[in-house]
Order: structure tokens, then C-alpha cells, then sequence
């Protein structure tokens, strides 16, 4: 009979989803490593989210332990799942770690981070956060700075609003631009769909104009 590792080397997506439903159906710690292991390789998002799922339906205590090594991995891939999964566990200890990854050089992983750290900073270190995303301000393509205001705002008015309005003052014009786009996101959480596809209709626009240009 195929083990599971065996079964998640099959090219088809929906067989390693259906294996990975499986395993998240009937959870088992032994198979542990082996979801881990997939979470760095998987290329199918869907098969990634299922992946995600399954762990969570393990143990939380050794899950986390064994997430918090992934972090370490040189493989983008795997910090950025490590930290996804966390932030389902919602585990408020393991916020430290987590947030020596919100500078990590991949901008994905970054990303990843951002979201993490606001889902588990205890009430304590919210503003420290806020601060810190601030920095970020003014960097970055449209989805990452898209991901920064989503991440920021979802500090709350509160915690957010302050490091906004000292941003709002900032002598670069792209961090007051930025933080403006966050301000209004803050306001009105459906603006950040509006900005996505302010974003995506600039980016057809830019290709039908390089084709045009051959």
C-alpha cells in the first residue's frame, strides 16, 4: 500500500490533495515530518492550504515546535508555510520568532510575516509592531505595499492610527502617498479590493501597451 510520502510524489495535484485530505481526516503525529516536508515543495496552492489544514488538526505543541525549525530553512518557500501555519495554530508564544522574520529578504516570506505578526502580537507589543510595518512604508511593488497596508490596518485605529499620522508627515512623498492608501484602508476595509484592482486594470494597461510596442 502507498505511504504518504510516496503519494505526494505523484505529479497530479489532485491526487496529493486527496492524500493530504486523508491524512488531515485521520491525523496522526507520525506523519508529521512528512506534512512539513511537503509544505517547502508543494508547488499547488491548493494542496498548500490542505497541507495547512492537516497540521493544524495535529497537536499544537509539537506542531509549533516543529514549524519554529522551518523558519530556519534557507528555502523561502518553506518559512513562508512554516509562518502561514502558525498564524492558523494562533499560538501567541511563538511571536518572538515570527517577528525576526517581518524584515526576512524574500518579500514573500515578508509578507507572510507581516500577517502573522499581527494575528499573534500579544496587546503588548501591538504598537512596537505598528512601528515597526511603518518602516516599510513607501517600499516595495503594489502588492507588497498593498500586503503592508492590509497588515497595518489590521492593527486597529487605534494601535495603526498614530504611526499613520506620523507617516502622513514624512519628508518622502511615496511614504505619505503610502500612508495615505493605509489611512483610507483603515477607514474602509473594502478599499482595499478598490486598490487591487486600481492596481490590476494599471497592469493591464502597461501590457497592452508594451504589445502595442511589439
Amino acid at each position: 500500500m502507498p505511504t504518504l510520502a510516496s503519494t505526494l510524489t505523484d505529479p497530479r495535484p489532485a491526487v496529493r490533495l486527496r492524500a493530504v485530505m486523508a491524512a488531515g481526516t485521520t491525523p496522526t503525529v507520525d506523519e508529521l515530518d512528512v506534512l512539513v516536508a511537503q509544505c517547502a515543495v508543494e508547488p499547488d496552492l491548493q494542496v498548500r492550504e490542505m497541507l495547512t489544514w492537516a497540521l493544524v488538526r495535529l497537536p499544537a505543541a509539537v506542531v509549533v515546535s516543529r514549524l519554529l525549525q522551518e523558519l530556519e530553512r534557507p528555502e523561502a518557500q518553506a518559512r513562508s508555510q512554516a509562518l502561514h501555519t502558525l498564524s492558523k495554530i494562533r499560538d501567541g508564544s511563538v511571536y518572538p520568532q515570527v517577528a525576526e522574520r517581518l524584515s526576512d529578504l524574500d518579500p514573500g516570506v515578508a509578507r507572510t510575516a507581516w500577517r502573522a505578526a499581527v494575528l499573534l502580537a500579544p496587546e503588548s507589543e501591538r504598537p512596537e509592531l505598528a512601528k515597526t510595518l511603518a518602516v516599510q512604508l513607501g517600499h516595495g511593488d503594489e502588492e507588497t505595499r498593498l500586503a503592508l497596508s492590509r497588515a497595518i490596518a489590521g492593527l486597529g485605529s487605534e494601535v495603526a492610527g498614530p504611526v499613520l499620522a506620523v507617516a502622513a508627515e514624512h519628508r518622502n512623498a511615496a511614504v505619505r502617498e503610502h500612508a495615505a492608501e493605509t489611512a483610507r484602508l483603515l477607514e474602509d476595509p473594502d478599499a482595499g479590493s478598490a486598490l487591487a484592482l486600481a492596481r490590476a486594470r494599471r497592469e493591464v494597461a502597461l501590457g497592452r501597451t508594451r504589445s502595442a510596442k511589439g
